[in-house]
């Protein structure tokens, strides 16, 4: 049979286009979508300012525990620094020619919106270690002064700064000015800005004398780098110090953003089975009417002798050919999406631009498999209707179909809506942000999938609906509109499929996305006990500067704010998850006045010392009270034993309080770098701001954020969610919008005959575009009914979960923008091949084949 099954591909062109087109776009989506994950996966971030090193020693980042009760290692979140004398051992080493420390410290220079710095590198170095990148002077002198400084020559360019310029630096001790002495350049890209200082001055500024972020090692010429880095490891045993090489130097120098790596493998896998669902849809759908218009071919071949299962072998005959050959054809484009997509995450700030895409063997062979089974499977269920037809019955059938709902499609529906309301109660009680399209996509896919199943009935009844006053409306197209309509509603089934999938993907997502920003925002604002926010960007929050805050007009409470997190070491919590515990540092006497609602045992003007207060959710399920002690392993690596001073009833269960000068010390930027404020009793937040807003103005380093400001930033990172979705979810709307106009372009074409036989008994060629716009019409508009339907279905619980009410937030226009687009496709992809049809003579439109 797969013989028979090549050439009747030469023959059905329409069909064999329309499989193809979808097999191709879907296998490059899931290719993409395999390419984030292995980026995420592999998390090879080639290093830029230790790329001269070939070896590098670092802190040992990673912490071995117990998480969600199995064994497991998790990267520390703030960095670990080693002791300064390592540098004599590693210098002692057989082929270690020289050791150069790399030391940092906050340094933001003032003014300048435009840093290309990657989340937590905006820091200053010592020059000693510019050769690691290696950066050159290409203007001026090396810094040797403490107000001297050296920068890369983007900065420089940037800030319109030359030798001897004077700019104004945040620096640990306040802001102070700096003499540019040089300007240095790289042969490499940087994502980072550098700011160089001179040695002498970068061991005062930084918080943690005696320490030092990294070594780069310069091996002596002929030394292999391999084993120098194995005769390191063994001298640094002991001392939390390992060695890196390779492209996993740049986890030194980056950290902090080793962990989003994360992000894509949850993207890729979230989008990636959303789109396998999607695909599976489309694929059969398509392929369903291309074997529903062979139905005359199909039954004269079990007329002639055929079994069926020699016709379904050669049905799944053509699918493999079709499938394999789609597959071939989607490698490109799928490469080419999957870093167009890659580039529009990182220019979204999903992801730092510090990662290297990956999509390599892996993703392509696994992208292969599924689309080729997908058109296999698609094959198979489409096929079980022919060979389950006796050959009378099925050339009687071609004429007027009757028979759709058969126990394998009322399986199926019933299943689609089965699984929809787990995966829609997972959406609505577990997941938030863009896991969450993890369940409610599919969810909504489930119900569209079993109003496509059953489309052919509700297609039938809203045809019988609409006739009177579709014919009242446009007369006489109207009236072939509706009469072909009605002699046609199972083809028509097929045509209406794709329409409901394109608008309930576009109505529901948007709906969604919009109130799970509003409800966020809402619970966000309603929950913001602080008005204003003093940053100090080089963490110079001390006490000292908490009570004068405090001391301000207006001010009702004050606090040091620092975050971080870490892991509860002792007693063990079964069900730590490898994020830990979020701790927030915090100053006793303003936490009193801030928190202290939240209390329910003890007292937050004891945190002081190595003291913490825990929420219920951790201190209940352990059996902890006041008074007792834990252990809980800090974000740099320290292990501190913590009294409980306090329980806290709050909504985030996995966090504590801790005083900030016990937290800061053990975070990457070692010191404080906000203040909490709230106003007293009668004044406004407005006013509070321009009172601080003065205050800072004679503060160099200091700058004020408003309750405004603070809510625009929270909704900030909510829209950066909203708009994965939004890329994401586009995709998925124009890989369906392609699909319904393929759809609808081969059931259009389908109809030459059709059209030739309307001509030849006097039918213009204007009569019968009239009659294919009422048509298309009527497609669009029941598509659109029970896409919206199954939009509905989802969005109204999701809406009383998140906002207690029925009506989802957002704009108004999505909902006619949807169907606007739903409309105007369809008319498209049914007037272009109608009209191409008719240019053929009448004759040979009318005798011709079905094709």
């Amino acid at each position: 049979m797969l013989g028979i099954a090549l050439r009747t591909l030469r023959y059905r062109a329409g069909g064999f286009a329309a499989t193809f087109v979808v097999l191709v776009i879907g296998g490059a989506v899931l290719l993409a979508c395999g390419g984030l994950m292995e980026t995420g996966i592999r998390t090879e971030i080639p290093p830029q300012r230790l790329a001269a090193a070939p070896v590098v020693v670092a802190g040992d980042q990673r912490f071995d525990g117990i998480f969600e009760g199995k064994p497991g290692t998790v990267t520390l979140p703030e960095q670990v620094r080693l002791d300064a004398g390592i540098a004599d051992t590693i210098g002692r080493i057989p082929g270690v020619e020289r050791v150069i420390p790399d030391v940092s410290f906050p340094a933001q220079i003032m003014g300048d919106d435009g840093a290309r710095s990657v989340p937590g590198t905006q820091r200053g170095h010592s020059w000693a270690s510019a050769e690691l990148a290696p950066y050159r002077l290409s203007e001026g002198n090396a810094p040797t002064q403490d107000t001297q400084v050296v920068l890369d020559d983007a900065t420089a360019a940037r800030l319109g700064a030359r030798p001897g310029s004077e700019i104004e630096i945040a620096v640990p001790g306040g802001a102070r000015t700096f003499t540019v002495t040089g300007i240095a350049t790289t042969d490499r890209t940087m994502a980072t800005d550098a700011v160089f200082f001179a040695p002498d001055a970068a061991d005062d500024l930084s918080r943690t004398p005696g320490l030092v972020d990294a070594f780069g090692v310069l091996p002596t010429a002929g030394t292999d780098v391999t084993a120098l880095s194995t005769r390191i490891d063994a001298a640094v045993q002991g001392k939390h110090a390992r060695t890196f090489v390779g492209t996993d130097r740049g986890r030194v120098e980056f950290g902090q953003v080793v962990r989003d790596g994360a992000k894509l493998i949850v993207l890729g896998a979230v989008f990636g089975g959303l789109a396998v669902q999607i695909v599976v849809f489309i694929v059969t759908t398509t392929l369903a009417l291309a074997v529903q218009q062979r139905r005359r071919e199909l039954a004269m071949l079990r007329a002639v002798g055929a079994s069926p299962r020699q016709v379904g072998r050669m049905v799944k005959g053509e699918a493999k050919i079709v499938g394999a050959l789609a597959m071939a054809a989607s490698v490109m484009p799928g490469a080419l999406l999957g870093e167009w997509l890659f580039d529009r995450l990182t220019g979204l700030g999903v992801v730092p631009p510090v990662f290297t895409f990956h999509q390599g063997f892996f993703p392509a062979v696994a992208a292969t498999l599924i689309g080729f089974c997908t058109a296999w499977c698609a094959a198979i269920f489409v096929g079980l209707h022919a060979r389950r037809t006796r050959p009378v019955e099925a050339m009687q059938e071609t004429l007027t179909p009757s028979r759709w709902l058969t126990p394998a499609r009322l399986w199926l529906g019933v299943s689609c809506l089965l699984c929809a309301v787990p995966l829609a109660w997972a959406a609505l009680t577990v997941l938030d942000g863009p896991v969450a399209s993890s369940t409610a996509g599919p969810a909504v896919i489930c119900v569209a999938t079993a109003i496509a199943v059953f489309g052919p009935g509700l297609t039938r009844m809203m045809n019988a609906v609409l006739r009177r006053p579709v014919r009242a409306l446009t007369g006489l197209s109207g009236y072939l509109a509706t009469a072909n309509a009605r002699a046609r509603w199972l083809p028509m089934a097929s045509a209406v499929t794709p329409i409901v999938l394109a608008t309930s993907l576009a109505i529901f997502m948007l709906y969604y996305q919009a109130t799970e920003t509003a409800a966020a925002e809402k619970a966000y604002t309603d929950s913001l006990t602080t008005d204003a926010v003093v940053e100090a960007p080089a963490g110079d929050a001390t006490g000292d500067l908490v009570t004068r805050v405090r001391k301000l007009p207006g001010v009702g409470a004050a606090s040091a704010f620092v975050t971080s997190s870490g892991y509860l070491e002792r007693p063990p919590q079964p069900n730590q998850d490898d994020h830990g515990v979020a701790l927030n540092g915090v100053s006793a006497d303003g936490a009193e006045l801030m928190w202290g609602h939240d209390v329910l045992t003890g007292d937050l003007s004891g945190l002081r010392d190595n003291t913490i207060a825990l929420t219920e959710g951790i201190a209940k399920p352990l059996g902890l009270a006041v008074g007792d002690e834990i252990t809980m392993r800090l974000g740099d690596g320290a292990d501190v034993t913590l009294r409980i001073v306090a329980t806290l009833r709050t909504t985030e269960s996995t966090a504590a309080l801790l005083p900030a000068d016990t937290l800061a010390p053990h975070t990457t930027e070692g010191g404080v770098d906000r203040i909490l404020v709230s106003a007293a009793p009668g004044t406004s937040p407005n006013d509070l701001e321009a009172t601080l807003a003065g205050w800072v103005a004679g503060q160099p380093g200091l700058r004020v954020v408003g309750r405004d400001a603070l809510a625009e930033a929270f909704l900030a990172g909510q829209e950066t969610n909203a708009w994965i979705n939004y890329l994401l979810v586009g995709l998925f709307l124009v890989y369906a919008a392609i699909s319904m106009v393929n759809t609808l372009v081969l059931a259009t074409a389908h109809r030459r005959r059709e059209f030739g036989l309307q001509r030849l008994i006097g039918s213009t060629r204007g009569q019968i575009m009239r009659m294919m716009t009422v048509e298309a019409l009527l497609i669009a508009v029941i598509g659109s009914v029970l896409g919206a339907l199954a939009a509905v279905t989802m969005l109204v619980p999701f809406s009383m979960a998140a906002s207690g009410g029925p009506l989802p937030s957002g704009p108004w226009w999505i909902l006619p923008s949807a169907v606007g687009m739903a409309v105007v496709l369809t008319l498209v992809a049914t007037w272009v091949p109608a009209w191409s049809t008719m240019r053929t003579r009448l004759s040979v439109t009318a005798l011709a084949p079905e094709q």
